[in-house]
Order: C-alpha cells, then sequence, then structure tokens
C-alpha cells in the first residue's frame, strides 16, 4: 500500500469508528470509490486495535475500573460495582464472540464486503438510531447497567459484524431505546467494544506478524496513525453529544446509503 492509502484508511477508521456511520462500512468504500486496492481484513483489524488503544487512553479511569473488577472477580480487591460492571462488559461480549466465530468459520466474512449491504444498513439502522434517539429516555448512567441490559446491547453489538451497521451506532441505539443519557450510551458502548477489539486483535495480529515484512510495516503505521485520528474524534464526539443530538448522523447514513444504492 502507498502513504496516501494508509494515511486515508486512518483517518477513515479514526473517524468513523466512534461516530455512529459505520467504520467497516467505510473501510469497504475506499476501494470501491477510489483506484485503490482492498486492503483486506488484517488491516482493517490493525485500525481497529489503533482505535482500541485510543479507548483505553480516552476512558483510562473506566477501563482501569475494568481491570479491577476483573481482579475482584478472583478475591485480589475489593471493588464490588467495578466487578459487578466487569461481568456484565464481559457477559455483553459473549453474542459478539460467538457470532463473529459463526460468520468466520462459515466463510460469510468475505461475502459481506458489498457496497450494496453497506447501502441498505446505513439506511435501516440510521433510521432506527434516529428513532431511538428522538424517543428514547435520558435518565441512566452506565453505572446503572443491569445485566438485561448489558445482554441487549451486547446482542445489538453482534450485529455489526455486518458491515453498515456500526458497532458504535447500533450499540447506541440500543442503549438509547434502553433509557441512557447520549453521553452515557457512547460511553457504555465504547467500553463494550474493548475486549471485542481486542479478541479480533488476538487473532488476527499473529498473522499480521507471521507475514512480517512490508505488510507489518503497513499495519503498525495505520494502526498508529488510526490511534491518534481516534483520540481526536472521540474527544469531539463527546462534547458535541453533550450539547447535540444524534440526528445529523442519522441525516449522513440516510444520505450516503441512497447515494450508494444510485451508485452501485
Amino acid at each position: 500500500m502507498t502513504f496516501l492509502q494508509m494515511l486515508l484508511i486512518a483517518i477513515v477508521q479514526g473517524v468513523t469508528e466512534f461516530l455512529p456511520i459505520s467504520s467497516s462500512g467505510h473501510l469497504i468504500l475506499i476501494p470501491a470509490l477510489t483506484e485503490f486496492p482492498d486492503q483486506g481484513p488484517e488491516i482493517d483489524v490493525a485500525v481497529h486495535v489503533g482505535t482500541l488503544l485510543a479507548i483505553i487512553v480516552y476512558f483510562f479511569r473506566d477501563a482501569w475500573g475494568l481491570v479491577r473488577g476483573g481482579f475482584a472477580s478472583v478475591g485480589v480487591g475489593e471493588a464490588p460495582v467495578e466487578r459487578r460492571l466487569f461481568w456484565w462488559i464481559v457477559i455483553g461480549t459473549i453474542p459478539a464472540v460467538a457470532f463473529g466465530w459463526f460468520l468466520s468459520s462459515n466463510g460469510y466474512l468475505e461475502s459481506f464486503r458489498s457496497t450494496d449491504l453497506v447501502a441498505a444498513n446505513l439506511i435501516i439502522y440510521g433510521l432506527l438510531l434516529g428513532a431511538a434517539d428522538y424517543w428514547g429516555k435520558q435518565e441512566k448512567n452506565y453505572e446503572d447497567m443491569s445485566l438485561r441490559d448489558a445482554i441487549i446491547v451486547g446482542l445489538a453489538q453482534a450485529l455489526a459484524l455486518i458491515p453498515g451497521t456500526s458497532r458504535s451506532g447500533i450499540t447506541m441505539t440500543a442503549a438509547r431505546f434502553l433509557g441512557y443519557h447520549r453521553v452515557e450510551a457512547a460511553r457504555f458502548s465504547f467500553l463494550l467494544s474493548i475486549p471485542a477489539v481486542a479478541g479480533a486483535g488476538v487473532l488476527i495480529v499473529p498473522e499480521i506478524i507471521e507475514a512480517g515484512g512490508d505488510r507489518l510495516g503497513e499495519a503498525l503505521i495505520t494502526g498508529g496513525m488510526t490511534f491518534v485520528a481516534a483520540l481526536l474524534t472521540m474527544a469531539f464526539l463527546m462534547r458535541f453529544l453533550r450539547k447535540a443530538s444524534m440526528m445529523v448522523f442519522v441525516v449522513y447514513r440516510v444520505l450516503l446509503g441512497i447515494g450508494l444504492l444510485w451508485a452501485f
């Protein structure tokens, strides 16, 4: 890959991962709308690892709380609230892991790299996001997470494996329908992504390292640039959601989906 392609991928991933507009869908559109070759799933995972590091840095206190909760679960330390949240995050991750294993083992992931599928999901899940943001109450915080909420948002996260859905978008949609504040829905969404993205990284990183050479260098450079773009985008989004609704993202998704259906 050229440096320009790596930079474009990093910016697109860093910006779209946290905005509810589908990062995987936009990554698929890069080769479709440019003359660049498809970057492949290895680079897709590498840039997701970059965004994972950005989440850990930005939400360091919450991430550390989950670590404390994990230790408390095995008898190391006393952290009852963090332990409860740790297990809700773990349980909420299971549907995505199970669905991901099913898709991967049956060879469905490559067949999902379609602009038509991306376009349809942009529109459908964009409208659902708009409905959730308009009618959802704003009364719950991340600390109010229950087992039921974790399972519901976890099931929603599993759908994000289909490009065009948007992991942040579908999980924020579920959280808003459950009554979480906009900022808290985003916070819940980002923290829930930590084990899912980390798991994907654990599976694919050894393959990238084994490939070595140019592929390893491309993954490291693109992932590093993604980390910077993601950190800036996350800071923007959290400030934005304190003052505005998600309707601008709904409009963008619907218009982009219609445009793609017309173009392709």
